[in-house]
């Protein structure tokens, strides 16, 4: 029989080798029956443009013939879940002479805007995203890539997003999300994962790949965003559209298989394990191929440019069009 002594030391022991037996995270991206049995030892952070959907009641059409519900409007959010506005994910920066919009927060600034948001450390993090359209996928992706380059490894991305957690049938709320002091602290900043305009314009000599994120019209010219000051692609890029990164499903938006994604970037003219960088206007829309690149298919040599076209036609540099 073991001493009342013992048996402290053992408890005292246990209590220690505590953070070594919290959760991991099965991957780059969970699915909501695994995020549900799981819930209480990761935190939720829903990430989203539409603040004020937070706290209202989800929309569901119902088919007269056979009464079924389909989501048209995603409202609520997962219990307990911490909501961040896809508007504290970037910020404008004094970068030399002149003001840049779209840019990833200086380290101080980002942790205090992720403190605020109420993000705590050492617990697992998952990103969900609204769900319904892959601008508001890429606005998780785009918050992922952050939390990466600020030191943070213990994050995933809920497949479907709240529509796919809505769609399944799943508890959600509309309480308003209580006050919380964020403890998330952020690291030094790895420089892997990001690109600058020299390394973009450095790429092809070097046998870089350049991935366009965006749409087919803009990435021939013939449309462009306001704020880009051309029209076009940089020379050598090759697109991997928007439309190619998830499939639909019950209205809501879901990742591919890797081999899947291998073939679609080999039929597109893209290595899957070549060292690349992804841009598209702003720098949002290229998170997804880099989440895609780096986090499912495992290619660790891609970065993403931060400002994208936006900076680089600032920077007067030059693209190619149809027109």
């Amino acid at each position: 029989m073991r001493s009342p002594l013992r048996a402290l030391l053992a408890l005292a022991l246990a209590a220690l080798a505590w953070p070594a037996l919290a959760l991991d995270l099965p991957g780059p991206v969970v699915d909501a029956a695994w995020l549900a049995r799981n819930q209480n030892e990761v935190q939720i952070v829903e990430v989203r443009s539409d603040f004020g959907s937070f706290a209202r009641n989800p929309v569901f059409d119902t088919d007269k013939k056979s009464g079924k519900k389909t989501l048209s409007e995603v409202g609520g959010h997962l219990p307990g879940a911490r909501l961040v506005d896809f508007k504290v994910v970037r910020a404008e920066r004094q970068v030399a002479d002149r003001k840049l919009k779209y840019l990833i927060p200086e380290k101080a600034d980002f942790q205090s805007r992720m403190q605020a948001a109420g993000i705590l450390a050492d617990k697992p993090i998952v990103l969900v995203p609204m769900g319904q359209d892959i601008s508001d996928v890429d606005e998780a992706l785009r918050l992922y890539w952050s939390f990466k380059v600020y030191g943070e490894d213990r994050l995933a991305v809920l497949d479907g997003g709240a529509a796919g957690w809505l769609a399944e049938g799943r508890e959600v709320s509309t309480a308003p999300m209580p006050a919380l002091a964020g403890t998330w602290k952020a690291g030094a900043e790895r420089a892997q994962w990001l690109a600058g305009s020299d390394d973009v314009a450095a790429a092809v000599a070097n046998k870089v790949q350049l991935v366009d994120g965006r749409a087919l019209p803009q990435y021939h010219g013939l449309t462009k965003r306001d704020y880009v000051g051309a029209y076009g692609h940089v020379a050598g890029a090759k697109v991997l559209a928007p439309e190619l990164l998830t499939r639909s499903a019950n209205g809501a938006l879901y990742f591919l298989p890797a081999k899947t994604y291998e073939a679609l970037l080999r039929a597109n003219g893209l290595e899957p394990g070549g060292a690349s960088i992804t841009y598209c206007n702003s720098g949002h829309l290229a998170a997804g191929p880099w989440f895609v690149m780096s986090e499912i298919v495992g290619n660790k040599s891609t970065r993403l440019y931060d400002g994208s076209l936006y900076l680089w036609t600032l920077e007067k540099r030059p693209l190619v069009s149809v027109q």
